[in-house]
């Protein structure tokens, strides 16, 4: 996943893992290696790459924006992934954290509304040597049924409730990570773990701030432009 385009941003990658990510708390060495590994920088418009390893969310285009490091590096390590399992993600965005996931898991499956962003995401992965994640555009609240079920579900924008078709696709003992909440407030981090076919355990991880989910199981309708949530 290296070449000569990316060497000489390694030094800030290994400073936004030890600085922002180890030194907060985050100890899994594979998901540390996965975010020194990764290139930031060619997930972000060509304007923002000087602030890509910066601990802030960076706007993508589509009133979407490219989540904070230590946050991708948290929520990676909520959903427990393990190398054989098949991970969905809900929220393309420019495709960095299935970048992320891609490095720790078998298969990554991702969804993303805006047909822009999905494109884009798609090449760039293709870009940089990532070649187990199928990318789709479409509407992440209803999940992936097709390819279901999933050891893990990530969901990188926010709602009142989890998804009932995401519930259904989670295999037991699968994990779904994702905020609920509502826009005019801080929005809680949760774990739900598929403990059996109708049971659920629901784990809470403090306040996050993200783009409302967007479709037909999720919000009405997107945040006003320039509202960008992190």
């Amino acid at each position: 996943m290296s070449d000569a385009r990316e060497d000489r941003y390694a030094p800030a990658r290994r400073r936004m893992v030890e600085q922002q990510i180890r030194s907060r708390g985050i100890e899994l060495e594979s998901v540390l290696r996965a975010m020194a590994e990764v290139p930031r920088e060619r997930f972000v418009p060509r304007r923002y790459r000087s602030d890509a390893y910066e601990d802030v969310a960076l706007p993508i285009g589509g009133g979407q924006t490219i989540t904070q490091p230590y946050l991708v590096a948290w929520m990676t390590v909520l959903l427990r992934p393990h190398p054989h399992d098949r991970v969905l993600e809900v929220g393309t965005g420019s495709g960095y954290q299935a970048a992320v996931l891609a490095r720790l898991v078998d298969e990554v499956f991702t969804i993303e509304r805006v047909d822009e962003l999905a494109e884009r995401a798609r090449d760039t992965l293709a870009d940089v040597g990532v070649d187990n994640v199928a990318v789709r555009s479409g509407d992440g609240s209803l999940g992936w049924a097709g390819v279901a079920p999933f050891d893990g579900i990530l969901v990188t924008a926010g709602a009142l409730t989890i998804p009932e078709p995401l519930l259904e696709q989670l295999s037991v003992g699968g994990r779904l990570v994702m905020p609920l909440g509502t826009q005019s407030a801080p929005q809680t981090l949760v774990r739900v773990t598929r403990t059996s076919e109708r049971r659920y355990r629901r784990e809470e991880f403090g306040q996050v701030r993200f783009v409302p989910l967007i479709g037909e199981e999720g919000a009405d309708e997107a945040p006003s432009r320039g509202d960008f949530w992190f």
